[in-house]
């Protein structure tokens, strides 16, 4: 999203300094380049010292931050404050609440830490998989949230759903600086049509994205293990890529294509009935699910996160609870034996797309947010 929206302003005119590291970074770095940054999570004097350069040269009007963390730290918080310029931060996690962002411990959704009381991280190695690391990340959240960073060097909160909203308010979050602002995708529907591929059937179910443990890969492996009549394509990559390959290999209707060019994989999606979604975690707001309403496709989504909010029951898609296989089994039979209810669904999809994801809908909300930022 960062890449969108800095594309988008500067197409409306606006001047865009961009300022950028890489958490590559860090996963390259041996045991102690690990170390050493783990330390430097707390305070970065070197990007403090590059932001507060870059606002003197160019004056800007606001300073938008995506992420700060890890290698940023809060020091650039501070750095924007201090030289007058107010701060709009994106949320894209949960990490005001769960230091390592993504409210998931063992595989459940785990909000423990939004008490501020974070040594439990270090007992259960959240950071990393690393009781050391966890350690010093617990100490680095305790130092900024007594020094109260998040809460007093931040002007607008852009929250990607309520579920966020909600969360940041039971920590003691200012509900006055929150507003809640989607994603947004180009118009996907009017660029291209569908592409039947061969080695593909007529008919088929589409999942896509991060082959990751967060977004349900192996809740859709249960899925699947009880249906063996409904084809099912998946295109994507990740850490759990070879696991599910190798599963995907044993099942006749199972179509796994890898990681797939974004182009290709939206022309592929668009020729499939709907989309399954059964991510496990907090998702902000999910580029799949706006994609895949903008293709014109109905959604079956955990009833978590973004999707309690995106996926109306019935109108553009079907929710279906976490941990729910009979209903996720039962949603799935549901739209592929209806071709009728999906096409209605699909359609009402396309709709709410047009609704509240375009990106010029998005332009002016984000103006909005950056003037009562300046006002503020």
């Amino acid at each position: 999203m960062f890449k969108s929206e800095t594309g988008m302003l500067e197409e409306h005119g606006h001047e865009v300094v961009r300022y950028t590291v890489s958490n590559d970074e860090f996963d390259k770095a041996g045991a102690v380049g690990k170390l050493a940054a783990t330390f430097g999570m707390l305070w970065s004097f070197r990007n403090y010292r590059a932001v507060r350069a870059l606002i003197g040269k160019h004056r800007p009007d606001v300073v938008h931050v995506h992420t700060f963390f890890p290698l940023l730290s809060p020091s650039v918080l501070y750095a924007a404050k201090r030289m007058g310029v107010p701060v709009v931060a994106t949320l894209h996690d949960t990490r005001f609440v769960c230091p390592v962002a993504t409210s998931l411990r063992d595989g459940k959704i785990c909000n423990e830490c939004g008490d501020g009381h974070y040594l439990r991280m270090a007992r259960h190695a959240c950071f990393k998989g690393s009781r050391l690391q966890s350690l010093l990340v617990a100490g680095i959240f305790k130092y900024h949230r007594v020094r109260r960073s998040f809460y007093r060097q931040i002007d607008r909160y852009i929250c990607l759903n309520e579920n966020q909203m909600d969360l940041l308010r039971g920590i003691g979050f200012d509900a006055s600086r929150m507003v809640k602002k989607y994603n947004f995708v180009p118009d996907a529907q009017a660029n291209m049509a569908a592409e039947r591929v061969a080695g593909l059937p007529e008919r088929y179910a589409v999942f896509y994205g991060r082959i990751g443990a967060e977004k349900g890969i192996r809740v859709l492996q249960r899925i699947w293990n009880r249906i063996d009549d409904i084809p099912l394509v998946v295109m994507g990559g990740g850490p759990l890529e070879d696991e599910f390959r190798a599963w995907a290999d044993k099942r006749s209707n199972v179509y796994f294509l890898g990681y797939t060019p974004h182009e290709q994989c939206m022309a592929i999606a668009k020729a499939g009935e709907f989309v399954v979604f059964p991510s496990i975690w907090y998702e902000g707001c999910s580029m799949v699910e706006i994609e895949s309403e903008s293709l014109g496709l109905p959604l079956v989504a955990t009833d978590l996160g973004f999707s309690a909010e995106a996926v109306r029951d019935g109108y553009n898609g079907v929710k279906v609870p976490l941990g729910d296989l009979d209903g996720w089994v039962e949603a799935i039979r549901r739209l592929w034996e209806q071709p009728e209810l999906c096409r209605q669904m699909g359609a009402n999809a396309r709709r709410d797309y047009e609704d509240k994801y375009t990106p010029e809908n998005n332009y002016q909300q984000l103006i909005g947010i950056y003037q009562d930022a300046v006002k503020r």
